[in-house]
């Protein structure tokens, strides 16, 4: 069979044939059917998706952390004030402990603040894509799409060729992955749901911007995310796909008192050798436990990354 023929015969080549493609590719056939009882009109198939962790490796590190430690090493030799801070100075010496410290992670908070904010929406787009152009994953040496997941990728587009609409819904900054979620994932700017503040208009030498503030930092994760979603779709999800406890009540609000048939998915990451292994005990981020001991009798599906996937990382 040639290869074209193939990939056209099977949109998920990278699932094998276990109970959590079964389950998706039954879901996904029953919603499309038309004149079936659990036909979904495509205005209703939305399908949400997190990103660290689920669309890519979030270990050793979330990637954007990558791009901080860039802006600090770069701003720093030139900025004296920046690097005399506490937590620049913990962030440059790889003190994540000290950051996560705390329930709201106030160092991580400051870091994000002096590496996201006082630019314009331009700018700072320049700076991630920049950033993107020379980033190399620690472990595996490699760029930005070489770190996404390819069965992702390809249930992005499975879902999308069967009328749904995908959203990415991340605690990432919003900002910062509309710079490339078109480019990896094919999802637009616009369906890009993430942690955000508020942004100022302003004229200068007859040009118009947006400038990045640091004023109502709204963090898309946990229980925002349903707010998120709400606020921004309009609509209640009919599929959800997370890997961690931040994505609990965006699972739980595509899948219980939904009008329409729903579906949760999450990716449990099993697979030390071809990427990483953790749950309850992440190396960063992306604790997996109470949606875990959950899942069951929510209904929702738990993705064996190393025994459900036949490729794990999109290809160099």
């Amino acid at each position: 069979m040639h290869a074209s023929t193939a990939v056209a015969a099977d949109p998920l080549p990278s699932w094998r044939d276990r109970a959590s493609r079964q389950a998706i590719v039954a879901f996904v056939e029953k919603v499309t059917a038309r004149g079936s009882g659990e036909y979904v009109e495509e205005a209703e198939r939305i399908a949400v998706f997190d990103n660290d962790g689920t669309l890519w490796s979030e270990a050793p590190m979330p990637v954007q952390m990558d791009f901080v430690l860039h802006e600090l090493k770069r701003r720093a030799p030139q900025e004296p004030e920046l690097a005399s801070d506490p937590m620049v100075q913990a962030a440059l010496a790889g003190d994540f402990d000290a950051l996560m410290a705390g329930q709201s992670h106030a160092g991580l908070l400051r870091v994000l603040q002096l590496t996201h904010t006082g630019m314009t929406t331009d700018d700072f787009r320049r700076r991630v894509r920049a950033w993107a152009a020379q980033y190399r994953h620690p472990r595996f040496g490699a760029g930005l799409a070489a770190v996404t997941y390819t069965p992702m990728r390809e249930l992005l587009d499975y879902l999308r060729n069967n009328g749904f609409t995908t959203y990415i819904v991340s605690g990432g900054g919003a900002d910062f992955m509309r710079a490339f979620a078109q480019e990896l994932y094919g999802v637009p700017p616009e369906q890009v749901i993430g942690s955000t503040t508020d942004t100022e208009f302003v004229l200068a030498d007859g040009v118009a911007a947006l400038r990045k503030t640091s004023e109502r930092m709204f963090i898309d994760d946990k229980l925002a995310k349903p707010v998120g979603i709400h606020e921004r779709i309009g609509r209640r999800p009919v599929m959800a796909v997370g890997n961690s406890d931040g994505d609990q009540a965006m699972l739980e609000y595509t899948t219980l008192g939904n009008p329409h048939p729903s579906l949760g998915v999450l990716v449990h990451h099993t697979d030390a050798r071809r990427e990483y292994a953790y749950d309850a005990s992440p190396p960063v981020s992306g604790r997996l436990a109470n949606a875990l001991a959950v899942a069951p009798s929510r209904g929702w599906i738990v993705v064996d990354m190393a025994a459900d996937w036949s490729n794990v990382l999109h290809p160099h």
